[in-house]
């Protein structure tokens, strides 16, 4: 049997061997053979090649669209203004917005040293109760001998008394504390108490180039005399959706204060602050803000930097605390734009 085995055994061992050669050559021809599959499976990147010039496209689309600034709109290139020969005839500028923590006080200090920067002689007028334009300048309400309620309710008192220096060369202070809240009540009784702020204001006007007045958040009668004093205002409105749906009912007390009592007021630009354009929640107010006001929205927009914070607490507007921050550039800027678009001067 062991002798046998080779000689014999050759075809017993070759029976066994097709077996195994035989099954992968069926198996190897009938899937490269449907060549319509795999021609299929060639061709399907093919598509994707030619969308390679399309999506060359957008790319210089978004080469454009990096010109365009934070509202959306292209961002013009704002000019150098004009230095001054002389000072007075001063352009008075109302910070208004009745809800409260939207950049008010912020955009006085700020608007202000950098008008001062461009050689514009400004006077800021605290006329909110709660004195924080006078604090943000490193002043203490509580060592106040003289305030804007002085000026308005005792005639004897007047503007040089109760003006101070800010700190900051050009500009200058009309301070406030808690004892202004008093002046809404006992203006009631008054004549022409609407005119009462606009009539202590009257000297200043020949002194300086611009007036800022820092509004209390509310509509009441400080504001309505702050309004009525006036020649503009700018509305800081916080990129978010419940400053946004005030704003309607502040363009009403405008219009009637306009209509009843000061006809050459005019809304000099609603300004867009803390905004945040990672989120889409500020990016969709900015554009339902643009769409309702159009061209009074500023190109300059503020967004959020803790460089403001640290600056009211050293008492200092932002363009002397960090001079070189987002925060103290974008403040120039909007002193550029704003008097780009105020009458000639």
């Amino acid at each position: 049997m062991s002798v046998a085995g080779p000689g014999h055994g050759g075809g017993s061992s070759a029976s066994e061997m097709p077996p195994l050669v035989r099954p992968p050559r069926p198996q190897q021809h009938p899937e490269p053979r449907p060549t319509p599959r795999d021609e299929h499976t060639v061709t399907q990147p093919l598509p994707f090649e030619r969308p390679v010039p399309a999506a060359a496209e957008p790319l210089v689309e978004v080469a454009a669209e990096a010109t365009l600034g934070p509202t959306g709109r292209p961002m013009p290139v704002f000019p150098e203004p004009t230095p001054l020969t002389e000072h007075g005839g001063a352009r008075v500028i109302s910070m208004c917005n009745q809800k409260g923590g939207v950049g008010k006080t912020t955009t006085t200090i700020n608007l202000g040293a950098s008008l001062a920067e461009l050689g514009r002689k400004v006077l800021l007028v605290d006329f909110d109760p709660q004195g924080s334009l006078s604090v943000g300048l490193g002043l203490n309400p509580h060592e106040m001998d003289l305030t804007v309620y002085n000026l308005l309710m005792d005639r004897e008192v007047g503007l040089d008394e109760v003006v101070v220096p800010s700190g900051i060369a050009g500009m200058d202070l009309l301070p406030s504390n808690i004892d202004l809240s008093a002046a809404e009540v006992q203006l009631v009784h008054e004549v022409a108490r609407e005119q009462t702020l606009q009539r202590v204001l009257a000297p200043a006007l020949e002194h300086y180039d611009v007036v800022l007045i820092d509004c209390q958040p509310s509509l009441g009668l400080l504001t309505v005399n702050a309004l009525t004093a006036s020649d503009g205002v700018i509305v800081p409105l916080e990129c978010e959706y419940f400053a946004l749906r005030g704003v309607a009912l502040l363009k009403t007390t405008i219009d009637k204060v306009r209509e009843r009592l000061n006809p050459k007021l005019e809304i000099d630009g609603v300004l867009g602050t803390m905004f945040d354009g990672r989120t889409l929640h500020s990016r969709e107010v900015m554009e339902r803000l643009v769409s309702a006001w159009g061209d009074k929205v500023f190109h300059t927009v503020i967004r959020r930097t803790v460089k403001f914070s640290d600056a009211t607490v050293a008492g200092e507007p932002i363009t002397s605390y960090a001079s070189s921050s987002t925060g103290a550039d974008a403040y120039r800027q909007l002193a550029k734009e704003v008097l780009t678009r105020w009458p000639a001067e």
